[in-house]
């Protein structure tokens, strides 16, 4: 049987071929940079997510059950004839009181609680806030503010954006303060954005009332945080 004198060193040049393509192709990967960039946006909120409630004291248990009850179907009803967005209740609690002086402990008597979550636009937010606690409502646990879904998509994808250029132009300030160029994106990662949500809070036991004043509501900025890692070659 002939063998091919040809074949041994054509599978030499293929195998030599075959480190030289590696060699470079690490050599490529080992000269890279990895630079994070940074993107902000603030955007208007308009609106309002109000958290509040029906807090109610008795000597028996049944009195206040039956107290709150009534109360907070009175705050629901008024919440639900403003058309609020996202009524939900998010607490509902029973509990015994008890003195503890001289030492002992004596039952004198019950606390309830009935709390809800509701959204509302934020201009309307302290007139609801005002005349739910006519309807009711003993306690204002927190108010907090956003943009809307849409306001909040775009500034997202002006944060991305931003940045997209911030880790470019800090990858290009590097490399030419060393004496080299970009060649190629060879990597992007996208870590995402974040909406920063500013959470300012309040509570009242009870109201002084106005027919002619109402409850001052500001919701402020909300600031869209995003950031991008790019991996270049030069």
């Amino acid at each position: 049987m002939k063998r091919n004198r040809f074949f041994v060193p054509m599978l030499a040049g293929l195998l030599c071929l075959g480190c030289s393509t590696s060699a470079i192709a690490n050599e490529a990967f080992l000269r890279t940079i990895s630079v994070t960039g940074q993107g902000e946006e603030a955007i208007a909120t308009s609106i309002s997510q109000v958290r509040l409630g029906v807090e109610v004291k008795g000597a028996t248990a049944e009195q206040v059950q039956s107290d709150i009850a009534n109360r907070s179907t009175k705050v629901v009803e008024f919440l639900k004839s403003k058309n609020v967005q996202k009524l939900t209740t998010t607490g509902i609690n029973l509990q015994p009181q008890y003195d503890y002086n001289s030492g002992k402990q004596r039952l004198i008597g019950y606390i309830a609680t009935n709390t809800v979550s509701f959204e509302v636009p934020t201009e309307n937010a302290g007139s609801i806030m005002d005349e739910a606690v006519k309807a009711g409502a003993t306690r204002i646990d927190g108010i907090s503010f956003r943009a809307t879904d849409n306001v909040l998509a775009e500034a997202e994808k002006i944060a991305l954006a931003e940045a997209a250029t911030d880790a470019r132009a800090q990858a290009d300030a590097v490399l030419a303060a060393l004496g080299l160029s970009a060649k190629e994106i060879v990597q992007i990662q996208v870590n995402g954005s974040q909406p920063n949500i500013p959470m300012p809070t309040m509570r009242v036991e009870s109201f002084a009332f106005s027919d002619k004043a109402t409850t001052p509501v500001e919701g402020g900025e909300q600031m869209v945080n995003a950031s991008v890692t790019l991996t270049i070659s030069y």
